[in-house]
C-alpha cells in the first residue's frame, strides 16, 4: 500500500488547540467493527460500553519537560534540543532543530550554562547523542528550564502543562503524551471499576516511533524508531487471564496498543518483561491481544491512522474520519476521541 492511500483532507479549523476545560466532555465516535455503525456520543458515555470483567490497559508514561532552548557556545547559534530517550551516563538521544550546527564535541550551552549539552554521536535525520553536563539533580534542572513538548501543529500556549499529562501518568519519560488517554478523570475511572471494569498498566514512553512523519512512499518502506516499554508482572497475570477465560482486552491509545502487541509478538503470552519495539502496524498486521481501543484522530499519511485502518479495517476507518469532518470533531492531540468496539 502506499502511504497516499492513507491521505484526507482536513480543515485546519478543526485542529484542536487548547484542551476542554473538562477533560470527559469531548465528543466520542463509537466505531462498531462488526456492523460498521458509527454512533455520536460524549466521553463521559464510555462506560456504557464496558462489561464486569473486562481490562483496560492503561501507558502511564509521564511527559518531561522535554524540548530545551539554547546556543551553540562557539557561534551563538540557537539550537532547540527534543530529549528522546535517556541512556546511560547522562547521554541522551535527542531530536535536534537546526541539526546542522551540531558536530561531535559541540557544546550547547542553556540558560547561562546552568545546563549544557555536549554531542558524541551524530545520527540520521536530525538526531543527535548529547551527554548532559550539569551540577545537581538532573530532573530537577529539567523542571526548571525545560518546557513542554506540545506538537508543531498547536500553536496556542498551554496555561496549564498537566492538561498534557493523563491523570494516571506517573513514568517520566515520555517527549509527548500518550493523548487518548487525555480524556479520562479519577470519577470515569471510579465509574469503570464500580461495574467491575479491570485497571492494568503497561509503560511505554512516547517518541519518534509514535509521531515522526512518514517519508516513504511504499508504507513497507517505512522504518519505525525504537521506544522503550515495561509490563509488570501484575499486569502479564491480568491479561493471561482475560485471554484464557475468553474477556474483552481494551487498550487506551495506540502506545498501550503497540506495547501489548510487543509483548505478544515475543512470547505467544503476556509476560513481565521489558524491551524496545519498532513494530509497526498496517492493513495485514496479524492481531493477537485487544478486542477494542480507544484513540483520538490522526494525521493524514500518519503511522497511527494506518494501525487503525489495520484493527476496524481501512474502508470504516475513512467512512468514520469522512464523518468526522463532516460532523466537525476536533482533531489530534487535544482533540476528540474515537471508541473501536466488537460489539
Amino acid at each position: 500500500m502506499k502511504t497516499s492511500d492513507f491521505d484526507y483532507e482536513l480543515p485546519q479549523e478543526l485542529i484542536a488547540q487548547t484542551p476542554l476545560s473538562d477533560r470527559s466532555s469531548s465528543r466520542m465516535m463509537v466505531v462498531h467493527k462488526n456492523s460498521g455503525e458509527l454512533e455520536d456520543r460524549i466521553f463521559s458515555d464510555i462506560t456504557d460500553y464496558f462489561h464486569e470483567g473486562d481490562v483496560i490497559v492503561r501507558n502511564n508514561t509521564r511527559v518531561i519537560p522535554a524540548r530545551l532552548f539554547g546556543t551553540k557556545e562557539e557561534t551563538g547559534a540557537h539550537v532547540e534540543l527534543l530529549l528522546l530517550r535517556q541512556e546511560e551516563d547522562d547521554v541522551w538521544e535527542c531530536l535536534a532543530g537546526n541539526a546542522k550546527v551540531i558536530k561531535p564535541g559541540t557544546v550547547i550551552s542553556f540558560h547561562d550554562g546552568r545546563l549544557k549539552a555536549q554531542c558524541v554521536e551524530v545520527g540520521e535525520k536530525g538526531i543527535r547523542r548529547m551527554k548532559m553536563l550539569y551540577e545537581g539533580i538532573f530532573n530537577e534542572i529539567l523542571d526548571q528550564l525545560g518546557n513542554v513538548p506540545l506538537p508543531p501543529y498547536i500553536h496556542e500556549k498551554l496555561n496549564d502543562p498537566e492538561r498534557y499529562q493523563t491523570v494516571y501518568a506517573k513514568v517520566r519519560g515520555s517527549a509527548a503524551a500518550p493523548t487518548a488517554g487525555l480524556h479520562f478523570t479519577d470519577e470515569i475511572f471510579a465509574a469503570l471499576k464500580a461495574k467491575g471494569v479491570i485497571i492494568a498498566e503497561v509503560t511505554l514512553h512516547v517518541g519518534l516511533g509514535t509521531f515522526r512523519p512518514m517519508d516513504t512512499e511504499n508504507i513497507e518502506d517505512h522504518i519505525m524508531h525504537e521506544e522503550v516499554y515495561w509490563m509488570s508482572q501484575e499486569t502479564a497475570d491480568i491479561l493471561n487471564a482475560a485471554k484464557k477465560e475468553g474477556r474483552r482486552i481494551f487498550a487506551i491509545g495506540t502506545t498501550s496498543v503497540r506495547t501489548l502487541e510487543s509483548v505478544w509478538n515475543r512470547f505467544s503470552e503476556f509476560r513481565a518483561c521489558s524491551g524496545e519495539t519498532k513494530l509497526f502496524i498496517y492493513p495485514g498486521y496479524e492481531w493477537h491481544t485487544i478486542d477494542g481501543m480507544l484513540t483520538n484522530f490522526h494525521l493524514p499519511k500518519s503511522t497511527l491512522i494506518m494501525m487503525i485502518a489495520s484493527f476496524a479495517g481501512y474502508d470504516l476507518t475513512f467512512k468514520a474520519y469522512k464523518k468526522a469532518v463532516d460532523e466537525r470533531y476536533r482533531f489530534f492531540s487535544f482533540g476528540d476521541c474515537m471508541l473501536i468496539t466488537n460489539e
